[in-house]
């Protein structure tokens, strides 16, 4: 398996502007408020038996991206970065790939676009004007907890820009705790599957008030098997926020039960190969015993 949503911050490594990074997390997250380094990381997945991971952006800033860049640097375990750009401001944006795709590793762009003020991020012409960009460098979009606010916006992204390879994090946080709502989902989530451009990650899904388990998670799941196809769903664990649901072992557990019922090509897809084509990743799939 490679792991295509994986996480790692440091409270403590840099400072901006007298600003701590990664203001979205506070003390109110409990156990997640502290560093998660490279280390613990490599230990979590040499546990598990993982092949490698994707690491992923948790703050729009210049120095988490450089910082994974560091850590890609040292672990071969890192097959691909996640990172951040400017994507309002189109030169800036150009720079930051210019001096990103300077490594190879460098696979993605992603801004926390649940955390923009503005409903209409993905709108603006600022930001498809540099999505453009990323989308000829040969980059993938990650957009993360789409829904409510961004799930429609990223069906007319994926649709509009149709070179830019999208990925929707998390399934898009599907509010199973919700009926009325999860039809509104649903209806986006198959209306973005039908674009060919598009990929769905199965990750991020200990979800409000439901229970994180295969029975539960069901639902959502065969709804973006149907939306998109094994071809084109991808595995992650988003550690270590998953952590507040369950440990490591257990948030694979629940995924890999999940996909046992694929035939094993379809596994393979989803488990290796979905990530290693839509992020472009340096190695090839391993066929499942």
């Amino acid at each position: 398996m490679i792991d295509a949503h994986l996480h790692l911050w440091d409270l403590d490594a840099f400072v901006s502007g007298g600003v701590r990074p990664y203001s979205w997390l506070g003390p109110q997250h409990g156990a997640l408020f502290r560093s998660f380094g490279e280390d613990e990381a490599g230990e979590v997945l040499a546990e598990a038996g993982i092949r490698g991971a994707v690491l992923v952006q948790a703050d729009d800033t210049v120095a988490d991206t450089q910082s994974m860049l560091g850590v890609a640097a040292r672990h071969p375990w890192v097959l691909g970065v996640v990172g951040w750009i400017q994507l309002d401001s189109p030169t800036q944006a150009a720079e930051h790939l210019d001096a990103f795709t300077a490594h190879s590793v460098f696979r993605g762009v992603r801004h926390l676009v649940h955390d923009d003020p503005r409903d209409d991020f993905l709108d603006l012409p600022p930001v498809r004007e540099s999505l453009a960009l990323v989308a000829a460098r040969g980059l993938a979009f990650d957009v993360p907890d789409a829904f409510p606010r961004h799930l429609g916006a990223t069906v007319r992204l994926a649709r509009e820009l149709p070179e830019l390879t999208v990925v929707l994090d998390h399934l898009g946080k599907p509010p199973l705790a919700d009926a009325t709502a999860m039809e509104a989902w649903s209806s986006d989530l198959r209306e973005l599957g039908r674009l060919p451009n598009t990929v769905a990650k199965l990750s991020g899904l200990h979800l409000p008030d439901v229970e994180y388990s295969a029975d539960s998670l069901r639902p959502p799941f065969e709804e973006a098997l149907e939306a998109f196809g094994p071809d084109r769903l991808m595995i992650g664990s988003d550690w270590p926020v998953s952590t507040l649901g369950a440990p490591y072992g257990r948030t694979l557990d629940v995924l890999l039960e999940l996909v046992s019922s694929l035939s094993v090509p379809e596994q393979d897809a989803v488990l290796e190969a979905t990530a290693i084509r839509a992020y472009g990743l340096p190695v090839t799939p391993i066929p499942q015993d």
